[in-house]
């Protein structure tokens, strides 16, 4: 019945009706614990009838529409998950959603930082590394703070090399955990990890912690450390540098190469640039952008990524400041 409708189902029909582009948004703003809820809702749905939607609608609007909806639920969650975080948080939420099947992990969540910690200094690397990659980044990030440094560094380095592990191999890591946890349930997820998702979890962590763990994994393989820190920071993340590090940057970094990096940057980024220079300077960067013609994509993509290597040694000499690092403000 329509008056039965939990809160997470109405959110699912909501998104369901809006179409695409405006579910896309709503998901934007919400947390992954939310969207897994909606989408668990969601990912089940074939068709809502004219009642739920009616009933859904008449909080939103004052006319309710007169047809149902006619949907593909998992379909459709694919799509608008994929478009609003990437197809590496989607797909992990994607096969996250039935709680049933991973009831181990789910539960997990619930414990602290430091229980999980004290419960991982005890397993194989490996088996920490598929735990963790099942708990939110937040989450994660809180545990490998925690965790002995030795210990910390091998399952960050099995968690960069592992993106995938046979279905077999979770559902006896979820039937231990809850054996563990004392619960039920259990199969399958096969998305583990990834340096996707350790560039996501060092976000989270302080940086001397992010520190050690880079270090760590340059000593083992340089090419996968300098592979998740190109995920870290990519070139919309300068827009968060305060204005005496943008004015830094713009000191050493090369004006063609500026040209071609903010050919494709948003409104936003490109304004912060503007601001920090000259009057004089950012009328005539403008000019020169709006006179250089069409570019190739891969130049562009390369401009972005010199100065972004030119900012990361900049903050490794303490030129500059990035922030976002689970540091605490100074003020």
């Amino acid at each position: 019945m329509p008056s039965r409708l939990s809160g997470y189902e109405k959110a699912a029909i909501l998104l369901l009706a809006i179409g695409e582009s405006a579910a896309i948004e709503v998901l934007k703003a919400l947390d992954q614990k939310d969207i897994r809820q909606i989408g668990t809702y969601m990912g089940a749905m074939v068709n809502v009838g004219h009642e739920e939607h009616k009933t859904v609608l008449k909080e939103f609007i004052e006319l309710a529409g007169t047809s149902g909806l006619s949907v593909e639920g998992k379909t459709y969650l694919a799509k608008i998950l994929n478009a609003a975080l990437g197809k590496d948080k989607a797909r992990r939420i994607l096969n996250s959603l039935n709680t049933s099947e991973n009831a181990g992990f789910e539960t997990l969540k619930t414990l602290d930082p430091a229980s999980i910690a004290n419960m991982l200094s005890y397993e194989h690397p490996q088996t920490g590394a598929l735990i963790l990659a099942n708990l939110e980044s937040d989450q994660a990030g809180q545990v490998l703070s925690l965790l002995p440094k030795a210990k910390r560094d091998a399952i960050v380095y099995r968690m960069a090399t592992t993106e995938e592990v046979s279905p077999n191999m979770l559902e006896e890591l979820n039937w231990v955990l809850q054996e563990e946890l004392r619960i039920g349930g259990g199969r399958n997820a096969v998305p583990v990890g990834g340096t996707g998702l350790v560039a996501e979890i060092l976000n989270t962590v302080k940086r001397n912690v992010e520190t050690d763990i880079l270090a760590a994994l340059e000593e083992q393989n340089p090419e996968l450390a300098e592979e998740i820190r190109s995920k870290m920071f990519v070139f919309e993340d300068l827009e968060n540098l305060d204005d005496r590090s943008m004015q830094e940057v713009l000191r050493e970094v090369s004006k063609d190469e500026l040209i071609l990096a903010l050919k494709v940057a948003e409104e936003p980024l490109k304004e912060k640039f503007f601001r920090n220079m000259s009057s004089r300077a950012a009328e005539s960067l403008k000019e020169d952008m709006e006179a250089r013609g069409p570019a190739r994509l891969s130049d562009v993509e390369a401009a972005q990524q010199n100065i972004l290597k030119l900012v990361q040694k900049m903050a490794s000499e303490g030129r500059v400041v990035l922030g976002g690092k689970g540091e605490e403000q100074m003020v």
